[in-house]
């Protein structure tokens, strides 16, 4: 299945059907009256998140979305029929925003979670509704209104308790892949990842889901490379996992890279709660570990951790630092496990 995080579609609620100028004339009855029945409402257009989807694939493919419109109203005092709406099924952490890509008309976080993207018209009314003392043999009916229709966006933020920054090639698949069942594909180039990949990790008993995006350099916040376009799935991660590739020359100058694209993109991203490991040790002799470690920790003003996704030393180090500032944000579940079952 193909990524796809970014869609536009087109909706249209459904019109109102039109009332009816209908009199009753029945054989033997000498007044009648008005008997014009009520146009349908048409149907609305809605958006659900649902459990299951983690791309807009299906948007590509299916761009219009029209709810059906009322049908109009009939004689013998009879109502049209409502139009149907339609559901547009979207994955949770799904944005919907208006035609200018800016202005935020919902955010999806819950499964179940639904918004109205545009309402059905109201049904005319035939004209037995206008009968009245002075006005016995009413004939006008109202038309139906018309049905809203809009040109939306649909923005996808994968929802992810850590989220994973560095540079091209500086091991985050690779991390990926040795913490979780995800098989993101890894090789020796840059821009290996094009898209991103979410794991489930576990460590002391306790899961959580990391989400790797690919690689940033210097100037994504312009365009540069793939740009800052997949920042987005790690804005909602409660935890950054920055790795710095320890083989590199001047690994504070790429850790430095990083802060300053993550602040370019958004302030509040960059004040994200942050653990910052040196990657591939694996690969450095003691005195040049220890330099580079001296270097980074000087950076970023703060302690650094030192682990090998390859030989998958420190590893458990960095996710047991990640859960420390994951966990206060899980309810207490500790009562309701203690618990025995009972009928």
């Amino acid at each position: 299945m193909k990524f796809l995080d970014l869609a536009k579609v087109y909706v249209r609620s459904g019109g109102g059907g039109a009332g009816c100028v209908s009199f009753r004339r029945e054989k033997f009855i000498e007044y009648g009256g008005p008997d014009g029945g009520d146009g349908g409402n048409g149907g609305d257009v809605w958006a659900e998140a649902v459990d299951g989807l983690n791309t807009l694939i299906d948007f590509r493919f299916q761009q219009h979305f029209f709810a059906k419109s009322g049908g109009h109203g009939m004689g013998a005092q009879r109502t049209g029929a409502s139009g149907d709406d339609i559901v547009l099924r979207v994955p949770v952490g799904t944005e919907i925003l208006e035609e200018d890509q800016e202005t935020v008309i919902a955010d999806l976080t819950e499964p179940g979670q639904r918004v109205l993207l545009a309402k059905g018209g109201n049904g005319g009314f035939g004209n037995l509704h206008f009968k009245s003392s002075t006005n016995r043999a009413p004939r006008h009916a109202n038309p139906g209104q018309p049905g809203v229709e809009r040109t939306l966006w649909l923005r996808l933020k994968l929802i992810a308790d850590a989220g994973l920054v560095g540079l091209p090639n500086a091991g985050k698949s690779t991390f990926l892949a040795a913490v979780s069942n995800a098989r993101p594909k890894i090789a020796d180039y840059p821009f290996t990842t094009l898209h991103p990949n979410l794991g489930v990790v576990g460590v002391d008993g306790h899961e959580f889901v990391m989400a790797d995006i690919p690689g940033l350099i210097e100037g994504a916040s312009e365009g540069r490379g793939l740009g800052d376009q997949f920042l987005g799935h790690v804005e909602r991660s409660r935890v950054l996992l920055h790795l710095v590739d320890g083989t590199a020359e001047d690994v504070a100058h790429d850790a430095r890279t990083i802060l300053t694209e993550l602040e370019a993109y958004s302030p509040a991203l960059a004040e994200k709660p942050r653990v910052t490991a040196l990657n591939k040790i694996d690969a450095l002799d003691p005195e040049t570990l220890a330099e580079r470690k001296a270097a980074l920790e000087a950076e970023i003003g703060g302690p650094v951790l030192l682990m090998s996704g390859v030989s998958r030393e420190g590893v458990t180090e960095v996710l047991r630092a990640l859960w420390s500032q994951i966990a206060p944000s899980r309810k207490p579940a500790g009562d309701k496990e203690d618990k025995p079952w009972q009928p």
